[in-house]
């Protein structure tokens, strides 16, 4: 059996991810939403273990050196861009791609458009790391 080594990078990054996730959730009653902050306690502790677990696996990745740091920054940027979006949503109480947790709640509509354009990259973010991880993972070719 092969041992992988790991992606320190991203372990530690999905630890302080999981660290400050979880020093949100002690803050939830400070944020005008606490729905939406709840929502970001949340956010940020899967972020975290989703980097935990990319760290854990990256050894067994076939990428190339530009598409493994793409994986890697696309990873360290969705996840810590959707627990600090999560955050400034509850803090502002915007509500535009958020109509369940900012259900009653409405902000300045540069601070709903800063939210919305943030949101969409981030998710673009992660979809991308999270292809290339699977890309990754493919069966490696016989020697």
């Amino acid at each position: 059996m092969e041992i992988a080594r790991p992606n320190r990078v991203l372990l530690r990054a999905g630890f302080l991810l999981f660290l400050l996730a979880l020093f949100t959730g002690l803050a939830i009653p400070a944020f005008l939403n606490q729905k939406m902050a709840l929502a970001a306690h949340l956010t940020g502790v899967l972020n975290g273990l989703a980097l935990v677990a990319a760290g854990l696996v990256w050894g067994l990745l076939t990428l190339g050196p530009t598409p493994a740091r793409l994986a890697q920054g696309l990873f360290l940027y969705g996840a810590y861009a959707n627990w600090a979006v999560s955050c400034l949503a509850a803090a502002w109480g915007t509500s535009r791609l958020t109509p369940i947790s900012g259900a009653g709640y409405s902000a300045a509509a540069w601070r709903e458009t800063l939210v919305q354009v943030l949101q969409v990259t981030l998710a673009l973010s992660i979809l991308t790391a999270v292809a290339l991880v699977v890309y990754g993972l493919r069966k490696r070719p016989s020697a």
